[in-house]
């Protein structure tokens, strides 16, 4: 049941036949982790928050830098050099107090996310290196929990939804089997701050559509954002029966 607070705070929420105050109930009984703190996990945190979704787990070890400001906009110039799982859950608690929060300020182990799955129903890669994204989906794949990833570099944007409680789901290394570090990335390669941003905010989109059990559009696709042009590009991910990761899941 919802507080007359929270049906104040989500009114706007309430009046959406999609939602409605069932909808919402959804939303505050569930559990999101979001593993990195930087441009695509800022706007989607703050969104989810502001959402109302009940309990998110905000994953980072890394400190604020001042070239982080420019995409980063959750944070302010006086923040510089804390941690951004501390500063975001700051954020996040004075934005709605009316959720819970906790902070993991360190670099998950397998096994800690493994552990940090049991209790999550909905996974948000935020990273920005393929070493963290593959750990994070060969989890996921193992756990059944559903993943949402986000990329963005230059003016590019990515996205991709696996729902990996399914067993005919593809999952991230079925599109990516090379496991070898990327070479480009925001550090030696830039990014325009709205593209990361925008993709941030669809993931929030696509994990809210998922609590409230509406369909998603991007299931088993990928998603290519063009932010000189608005255009979008879609590619279907077919599961590859031989991937090392999830191959073993029919």
């Amino acid at each position: 049941m919802l507080t007359d607070p929270e049906i104040l705070r989500y009114s706007r929420h309430l009046l959406l036949e999609d939602v409605g105050e069932s909808g919402q109930v959804s939303l505050k009984s569930a559990k999101v982790l979001i593993v990195g703190m930087g441009g695509l996990g800022s706007p989607a945190a703050l969104y989810l928050a502001a959402a109302g979704i009940g309990t998110l787990v905000l994953s980072d070890f890394d400190h604020l830098e001042v070239s982080n400001l420019q995409r980063q906009i959750a944070y302010q110039s006086c923040d510089i050099g804390a941690a951004k799982v501390t500063l975001m859950k700051q954020r996040i608690e004075a934005l709605n107090p009316e959720i819970r929060v906790r902070s993991i300020n360190t670099q998950m182990s397998e096994s800690q996310l493994s552990m940090e799955l049991m209790l999550a129903d909905l996974v948000l890669d935020c990273t920005d290196n393929m070493a963290s994204r593959q750990m994070i989906n060969s989890a996921c794949v193992q756990a059944k929990t559903p993943l949402i990833v986000g990329a963005a570099i230059r003016f590019e944007g990515q996205l991709m939804f696996f729902d990996h409680s399914k067993a005919d789901s593809a999952c991230y290394h079925c599109l990516f089997p090379n496991n070898d570090e990327q070479v480009l990335n925001c550090s030696n390669s830039g990014v325009l701050g709205p593209v990361v941003g925008t993709i941030g905010t669809l993931q929030a989109l696509e994990a809210i559509k998922y609590l409230l059990g509406l369909p998603s559009g991007i299931r088993n696709k990928l998603k290519i954002f063009d932010g000189k042009t608005l255009d979008w590009q879609t590619f279907a991910i077919n599961k590859d029966p031989k991937c090392s990761v999830c191959g073993q899941f029919k």
